[in-house]
């Protein structure tokens, strides 16, 4: 196919230009194959695209018909995001039911981490650990019928009933409250009440927010859709662009 596309490009003008944009298009597309991610390019500006969807696969296989992002794959990516010079920005696109906290929360840690701008949107649902994730980047979006669902810790098979499983527990509830209240506008305290509440999930305590009621907890930080969040994400480049440059020329000038 790639090399019909060529020939059928020579009988053109223009030949370089459509040639390159076929290679540029294949690359993309074994990316998205290869990885779940593509980088673009916007008004000049190089933005990578990382999608969180399905469950968050952490230390343990999960079995091959659920729809997973495995975090060993996407730190590499995020480390690459940040080194490369040539991209310019993060966007991160989530639709997940939540999975491994430990693999989230890392994964949520590096994405607060960076210096290059980064931006998240919410699409479908962002539940569970799947909140971190969102609020990491140093904006956030979501659409407004997407949906995040605050829940507290829990886990699957045999427990160890002792006052140890249970700090350990609480512990563990501590660093994510600590992190979605460090990287968004809602309290600890209001957090931890929605966390759980006991009134609105049938077969579970926590709150399933929509997206008016995540922007109006202070979770998120604005109702969007992908173009808002690309303009906010390339608006956000350019100052960053500005002070670089602004900072350059204060080295020369000394």
């Amino acid at each position: 196919m790639k090399k019909e596309n060529k020939k059928e490009y020579k009988n053109d003008t223009g030949e370089e230009n459509r040639e390159e944009e076929t290679e540029i298009t294949s690359g993309q597309q074994k990316q998205i194959i290869d990885s779940g991610s593509v980088t673009t390019k916007n008004n000049g500006h190089t933005i990578h695209c990382l999608t969180i969807i399905g469950q968050i696969e952490g230390h343990y296989i999960l079995p091959s018909q659920n729809k997973t992002t495995k975090y060993e794959h996407v730190i590499p990516q995020i480390v690459a995001v940040e080194e490369d010079p040539q991209i310019d920005g993060l966007l991160v696109l989530l639709n997940t039911v939540g999975g491994d906290v430990e693999a989230g929360l890392a994964l949520a840690e590096l994405v607060a981490g960076m210096k290059k701008p980064t931006v998240s949107l919410v699409l479908g649902g962002g539940h569970s650990i799947g909140v971190p994730l969102a609020v990491a980047a140093k904006r956030s979006f979501i659409a407004e019928s997407a949906s995040m669902t605050i829940h507290p810790v829990r886990m699957n098979g045999l427990v160890l009933g002792i006052p140890q499983t249970l700090e350990y527990f609480q512990r563990m509830q501590d660093r994510i409250t600590n992190f979605v209240t460090a990287n968004s506008n809602i309290t600890k305290e209001r957090f931890t009440s929605l966390a759980m509440n006991t009134q609105e999930l049938v077969m579970d305590v926590g709150t399933v927010l929509d997206g008016p009621d995540a922007v109006e907890e202070g979770l998120i930080d604005s109702l969007g859709s992908l173009s808002d969040a690309m303009d906010c994400l390339t608006k956000m480049i350019d100052r960053d662009k500005k002070k670089t440059k602004a900072a350059q020329n204060r080295k020369k000038e000394k």
